[in-house]
């Protein structure tokens, strides 16, 4: 008895470490519901077809789902204007759906993670109407501002400044209620919230509670560097005006042609998402579950790296954007293995790393980095250390799809009010339905009428189930490659990257102990030779445990680490069939 309750107590403490550093190397796979399953045919993916694919998900290795907004909203920008936080939108379902998904993966060993979305809410929220009519504590919610005189028409003032919506044109919108404007740095929709109002910001902290007493385990945080604005107490009471980017590709309508010195990244937010952490800490004290929270930040390096924390207070796990923004499709190994360094070099000691490969507002990594790289930047994010975020359809190498003007939904795209250059502007092509089948509608919807984004033409040859059954395909080599993410050697090892000449890219992971795993991308269009002899502590014999669509290299092959060839435009990871030797000091 004593043996057995031994046993159970090592057990629980095995499950208690994991779920307390679970994300330290998590696999994060996010879905945009509008696109994933849609269960009951009306052309709009929803909560009961996301759970209906979580053993897909489980099947494939993912640590946790990251849901894009599903809460009410008239879907302006399609969930990201709530109108309410604690409620499901109703094309997405109702709330006893959303407990059954939690019910599933929780059961799949499926961890859920929620998109908050503070900057801004609905103008159709309770707490917007309160606002326009000053009523109920809700006066300074929002961020509101008296009109400039207007010489040509004295009834209809001008707005406050000359700041601009990141969807074009003026962020002021007058409210005959109020008699005043209110800012919107997205659409006229999405009135950005007053984070100098202490109400605010512990209604925000209520919202996070009432998800996390739901059991989900953390949230992405969008936006988050545009939380905050300057005070206009410090500009006798005006909002000032920001200066000109000199930009030569934008007008002055659009978003690019000011410099937004005093509308992102203020020093207020770390603050505030530093205040976030300890309110996601006291639920994992509780249940002894790491909540994770990630924010999306379009920035500098050194202001993204402050929501790690100040040294002080922990803070968040900044979105790392580097191979969405800085590696291109002509980036050579040399390249690469700098934008790599350079990220893991100032991220702060002790905090997880993180690659992003692609999300709902980004053109798809197929079409930026093109078809032959798909496998490469699978590897890349799934090997290096820390946190992997997958955007649904990347697994498969999905492609953007073409939506016509006519077809066009985007706010961003149909601000421009132009048929011709719209396409530019447009996150439809990433957005639409995931290709499941070669059948009707991709196997997304069973509807006879239109899904809410036409299909992408390609699904008869780009499809889950034609790639799982192929001998060669994306997911096999993404599936192999999770596998391998889940070793020790990629959980915790050390990392050397190596750039073989311009065309040879080597990351190794290496962990005393344990066997070590080697990724490899040749982004050449000809075969390479490939000699790893100067990564000393990586043992001489490899095996394939991973090939991608365009290597010669078979999964179970053996190689010499010193002499080897890796086939155009092609990826493949190896594992030692030995440990790392401990270094004897």
């Amino acid at each position: 008895m004593k043996a057995v309750t031994l046993v159970l107590v090592a057990v629980l403490a095995a499950v208690a470490a994991s779920d307390a550093d679970w994300h330290e190397s998590a696999l994060i796979y996010q879905i945009y519901p509008r696109s994933f399953k849609d269960s009951d045919g009306d052309g709009i993916g929803d909560l009961n077809g996301i759970t209906s694919k979580l053993s897909y998900l489980a099947h494939t290795g993912v640590d946790a789902i990251w849901l894009s907004p599903i809460y009410k909203s008239p879907m302006y920008d399609f969930g990201y204007d709530i109108t309410d936080y604690r409620a499901i939108a109703p094309e997405f379902g109702t709330m006893e759906d959303f407990d059954n998904l939690m019910a599933e993966a929780k059961k799949l060993g499926i961890k859920v993670v929620l998109d908050y979305v503070p900057n801004h809410t609905g103008n159709e929220s309770e707490w917007f109407v309160k606002s326009c009519k000053r009523q109920g504590g809700y006066d300074n919610y929002y961020v509101w501002a008296d009109g400039r005189p207007n010489p040509d028409d004295p009834d209809h003032p001008l707005p406050p400044n000359n700041w601009i919506s990141v969807f074009r044109k003026s962020a002021w919108e007058y409210n005959e209620d109020r008699q005043q404007f209110y800012l919107h740095q997205f659409v006229v929709g999405q009135p950005d919230l007053n984070y100098r109002d202490p109400k605010v910001q512990e209604e925000m902290k209520d919202v996070l509670r009432f998800w996390l007493d739901k059991g989900v385990s953390g949230f992405r945080v969008d936006a988050v560097n545009m939380m905050y604005e300057v005070d206009p107490a410090d500009f006798d009471g005006q909002y000032p005006d920001e200066p000109l980017s000199g930009d030569p590709n934008s007008g002055p309508d659009d978003y690019g042609y000011l410099n937004h010195i005093y509308t992102q990244n203020l020093n207020e937010t770390y603050t505030v998402v530093y205040d976030w952490r300890d309110v996601l800490n006291d639920y994992f004290y509780n249940d002894g579950e790491y909540k994770i929270m990630m924010t999306e930040a379009y920035a500098d390096l050194n202001l993204m790296l402050r929501y790690y924390g100040d040294g002080q207070r922990n803070g968040s796990i900044p979105f790392n954007f580097s191979f969405l923004g800085d590696v291109k499709n002509t980036s050579n190994a040399k390249d690469i293995k700098v934008i790599i360094d350079r990220w893991m070099t100032y991220m702060p000691a002790g905090q997880p790393a993180n690659w992003v490969n692609g999300n709902h507002d980004q053109s798809r990594v197929a079409n930026r980095q093109g078809t032959d790289r798909i496998d490469a930047m699978n590897l890349l994010a799934l090997i290096l250390p820390g946190v992997t975020l997958t955007y649904q359809g990347e697994e498969i190498g999905m492609t953007d799809g073409y939506i016509s003007w006519e077809d066009t939904v985007d706010p961003q795209a149909c601000n421009t009010e132009d048929p011709i250059n719209y396409a530019s502007h447009s996150r439809d092509p990433n957005r639409t339905p995931y290709h499941w089948n070669d059948g009707k509608n991709a196997g997304f919807s069973e509807t006879d009428g239109k899904t809410w984004l036409p299909i992408a033409s390609n699904y008869r040859e780009v499809n889950l189930e034609r790639e799982m059954q192929a001998p060669k395909s994306h997911y096999k080599f993404y599936k192999d490659v999770v596998a391998l993410k889940k070793t020790r050697a990629v959980r915790s090892g050390d990392l050397e990257t190596r750039a073989l000449g311009e065309h040879v890219l080597v990351v190794a992971r290496l962990k005393a102990g344990s066997r070590a795993v080697v990724g490899i991308v040749n982004l050449s269009d000809e075969e390479q030779a490939v000699d790893l002899s100067s990564i000393r502590l990586l043992p001489s014999l490899l095996e394939v445990k991973a090939s991608g669509v365009n290597s010669a290299l078979e999964k179970g092959q053996k190689v010499i680490k010193s002499r080897f060839t890796v086939s155009p435009h092609s990826a493949v990871a190896l594992q030692s069939l030995i440990w790392v030797p401990h270094i004897l000091v």
